[in-house]
Parts: C-alpha cells; structure tokens; sequence
C-alpha cells in the first residue's frame, strides 16, 4: 500500500468501546508491577476516543507527518544505535539521551516488544492510526528527557499528563491522575503531588509537540536550546516534591515499593490529611 493510498483508519479497524472498568482492572496491574507496561497498552485501548484521530490527521498534515509517510523510517534503529549517539557532543539531546536509556536499562526497542505483548492479543492495521501509534511510543523516553520528568512514580505520571496535552486521550489522562491518587493515598497531602501533575499538563499544552519533531534533527540539537525552541518549561512543581520527600527521608524513586507502606504523616500535617 503506497503512503497516498494509506488511511485513516482500516477498515478493518473496529472501536472497542469505552470500557473504564476493563482500563482499571489493568491499572492494578501496572500499580502491582510499574514495570509491566504492556498494561499501559491495555488501558489507553479501552479509554481511547475519537480526539486520537483528530491528533493522526493533525500530525500526518504536517511536512514531518508526510516524510513519515514516504519513508516509514523504523525509529528504534535511530534511538537505539547508542555508538553512533555518542559521538554526538555532550550535552546534545542524544547523550543525555543515552545516558539515561543506559542508566535506566532502557532500550527504545524494549518497549515495542512490550507493545507487541498487547498486539498479539490485538491485529496491527496499514493505517495511519498505527504508524502514528508507534511514534508516540518510540519516543515516550524522549518526553523524559526533554521534559526533565524521571522514571520515579510522580515523573511517569507527569510526562504523562504533558502527553495528555500534547495528544489527548483519556488512556494518559486516567493512569497520570489514578497513578497520583495512589501517591497520595500513601503518601497524604504533605507533598503537592496533583499540584506537580497539573503543571506538567499545562506544560505539554504550552509546548510543541515532541512527535511532531524531526527526532535525527532533535537528537543533535543542544538539549537546552531544544527545550527553549520548544517552549518545553522547567517541571518546578515536581523538582519541589522531590526535594520535600527527600528532606524527609524518602526516595522519590520508591514510592510505590517497600517506602510507601512506611511513611507516616507528622502530626502537624494530620489535620490537612
């Protein structure tokens, strides 16, 4: 199928519903095991609307979207070909890039074999929808660190919420807000966990979109000066909490493992809790 022919949607392609009971049953799942992140698939499929494929036209409208077509470039080749990433200078999108994806143990290709646990559950379809799909996975990893969110529980809920933002669907919105309730739950009011979720929406609607982008061009660019050119604000809600939790002995980084069963609120905070 040529990239002039290629749809919208497939024909093939059948909506599912909207099945809020069926995405949080899968939200358990991930707060059982933040790793498992093919129920992140899970659940953006039972909340998903009619606003991704507004977001698929939007993005297939621009000169980036009409090169995607033409070429139908395999992203994670790019992204984890750290060799040839390094020999970018440092302080580049994509050293800061590797160095994360190698601290973290990440590789941008993980995650779509995470997805194609969901889809051998689930057909792939020659469509747009699809191609635009696996580009916001491909560079999920991307959004962290353009954004300054890490891989600790409040930053994967925020860099969802800029997300939401950038390409709304109820899937990113529903696992950013539960995943912050469940914080809280832990954690009490103390710390301004929804404050830092809040802010990190209104600063992916502020920004441009980072799918958008030309990833080979971004990847060179200075991260700094690609955050400016981006209009990608500093996340100072969510730097605020960290510094809180740590000053009170808490990792930001294991809220949702042995340290939440621990933390108690101080008396002084009990009535705001």
């Amino acid at each position: 199928m040529t990239a002039n022919t290629l749809p919208l949607s497939h024909p093939d392609r059948t909506d599912t519903g909207f099945r809020p009971l069926k995405a949080w049953r899968h939200f358990r799942k991930l707060i059982a095991d933040k790793e498992d992140t093919e129920q992140v698939f899970h659940i953006i499929d039972a909340l998903r609307d009619n606003r991704f494929a507004r977001s698929v036209e939007a993005f297939f409208a621009t000169a980036q979207g009409r090169k995607l077509l033409a070429e139908r470039p395999y992203l994670p080749d790019l992204l984890d070909d750290h060799d040839r990433l390094k020999t970018l200078p440092e302080g580049t999108v994509g050293r800061v890039y590797v160095d994360f994806m190698e601290r973290e143990g990440l590789t941008a290709q993980g995650l779509v074999d995470e997805s194609m646990k969901f889809r051998e559950k689930k057909p792939r379809f020659e469509d747009k929808m699809e191609l635009f799909s696996d580009r916001l996975r491909d560079t999920h990893d991307l959004s962290h660190i353009l954004t300054g969110y890490g891989r600790d529980a409040l930053g994967e809920q925020c860099v969802l919420a800029f997300s939401y933002s950038q390409t709304p669907s109820w899937g990113t919105l529903f696992i950013a807000w539960a995943g912050a309730r469940e914080m809280r739950k832990g954690l009490g009011r103390r710390y301004p966990v929804y404050a830092a979720v809040r802010e990190g929406q209104r600063n992916g609607r502020a920004a441009l979109h980072i799918a958008h982008q030309d990833i080979e061009a971004l990847l060179a660019e200075p991260i700094d000066a690609a955050r400016q050119r981006l209009g990608i604000a500093e996340p100072t809600v969510y730097h605020q909490v960290h510094a809180m939790m740590r000053a009170d002995g808490i990792d930001p980084y294991d809220l949702l493992g042995t340290q939440a069963a621990e933390v108690s609120v101080q008396p002084e905070f009990a009535k705001a809790a």
